[in-house]
């Protein structure tokens, strides 16, 4: 019972496709002026701001469908690396307060879409 994989690999998805989705509610409800903003300090047009809902909204639901998980899961880990390069990357080398990594959570969410593009949706799943 214990050695169940694919139940594994499920909580996996459900919690990073969950924990990602929270912040594209926000920017869904909030609206996305701050990322046109810091696109623009880097002379990206603001425009670019819209994939952060192909990155926070569709990738994390596909992921937590298990529809075409890959994909989903690759388009998160697209998304934390130009959220790490343009908003956090002075934050690289830094520590919290409390004495952990400064990004953390951004790379938990990296990290952990970088190993669902390797293992796959896992058996409980839509489609591939």
């Amino acid at each position: 019972m214990l050695d169940n994989a694919d139940l594994g690999k499920l909580i996996v998805r459900l919690t990073l496709g969950g924990l990602m989705l929270f912040h594209g509610i926000a920017k869904l409800f909030g609206g996305i002026g701050g990322i046109e903003g810091m696109l623009a300090s880097h002379g990206i047009p603001g425009i670019f701001g819209y994939g952060v809902f192909i990155g926070e909204l569709v990738a994390p639901i596909m992921v937590i469908l298990g529809y075409y998980t890959r994909i989903g899961a690759l388009l998160i880990v697209f998304n934390m690396l130009v959220a790490i390069a343009l908003a956090h990357g002075g934050e690289l080398m830094a520590l919290s307060r409390s004495g952990g990594w400064a990004l953390e959570l951004q790379g938990f969410f990296l990290f952990i879409a970088l190993a669902l593009v390797f293992l796959g949706p896992g058996r409980y799943k839509l489609k591939n």
